[in-house]
């Protein structure tokens, strides 16, 4: 894998002119309506980060034309539920070679449809953007459904040219190589190496034989990027949600690593319990120190219920 690799003096802190303030909205999953986005257009968050799965199982149009009405700038990673169907998500779990072909055929098309219904919101994926002049957000591999293979191949690789997991490393670390020092990661599903416990944040809690099931793509970009010179000050996803699919196990939800890099897992789901009394998010705050996070429930109006603070 060679790259034309742009270095940087480690010794380096980026110079924000003040804290940067991001509101991360984990799985949607259905939970969303107009008390969520009068909050979030008044919450005074600099940028908005979406990790994807709109709808409660398909049909992500209703919710995207909702989330459309945000002001903030937002970004948003597709999650295996979105612009996909019944069949398709079931050819892709079972391994159906022929119907994965056949369901994947109309999937750019309903992408499109989503990123249109979005409105003023960036859909991304394999995409660097801009935060900050010198703060780069790096989006990593769309519809990500697990880290033990490439889920919607097809799609990936009509689309994207990516062909399997290490041509998605090699398009993430190309992405990489022209990006500012300094970076943050959204993508649906984390990366791997964040323990193979099911409580782990990015463990497999439904079937714990498969331990960490988080993207091994994702985690060897990230290594790629600190061998640069690059510092990751967090990773922001969802897909592997806070509860266990037996309701016995409570995910932890966060970590900072040896690179002080946070790991974060958003996926509260439902995000809104106690009748719409609480509302679930995180807020993320990146300046020249590094990253630092908090849990926070508000109420339908607004107000916060509570906080946690992450790492």
């Amino acid at each position: 894998m060679r790259h034309n690799v742009a270095r940087f003096d480690e010794r380096r802190h980026a110079s924000y002119k003040s804290a940067m303030k991001i509101g991360i909205i984990g799985d949607i999953h259905g939970a969303w309506d107009e008390h969520d986005t009068r909050f979030f257009n008044r919450a005074g968050y600099d940028a908005l980060l979406l990790t994807g799965d709109l709808p409660r199982f398909v049909g992500a149009l209703p919710v995207a034309r909702q989330l459309a009405a945000l002001t903030p700038p937002a970004y948003m990673i597709a999650g295996n539920h979105d612009a996909t169907g019944l069949v398709q998500l079931y050819a892709e779990m079972s391994g159906h070679a022929r119907l994965t072909r056949l369901t994947a055929l109309g999937m750019p098309e309903r992408v499109a449809e989503l990123d249109a219904a979005l409105g003023p919101i960036t859909l991304g994926g394999y995409s660097r953007h801009e935060l900050e002049p010198e703060l780069g957000l790096i989006m990593a591999r769309p519809h990500a459904m697990g880290g033990d293979r490439l889920y919607f191949a097809d799609y990936l690789r009509r689309v994207y040219g990516v062909t399997d997991l290490a041509g998605s490393r090699d398009a993430l670390c190309r992405l990489i190589d022209n990006a500012p020092r300094d970076l943050v990661v959204l993508a649906h599903n984390g990366p791997a190496g964040l323990g193979e416990a099911p409580d782990a944040p990015f463990g497999c809690d439904f079937d714990p034989k498969r331990g960490d099931f988080g993207d091994r793509d994702l985690a060897d970009a990230l290594d790629y990027a600190r061998q640069t010179g690059h510092r990751i000050h967090a990773t922001v996803a969802g897909h592997m949600h806070h509860r266990s699919k037996d309701g016995q196990t409570w995910r932890r939800t966060h970590r900072r690593d040896s690179h002080d890099t946070l790991h974060i897992n958003a996926a509260r789901v439902p995000r809104i319990e106690a009748e719409g009394a609480r509302r679930h998010h995180v807020a993320l705050t990146i300046d020249a120190e590094g990253a630092t996070a908090e849990t926070r429930w508000v109420d339908q109006g607004g107000k916060l219920v509570s906080s946690e603070t992450l790492g």
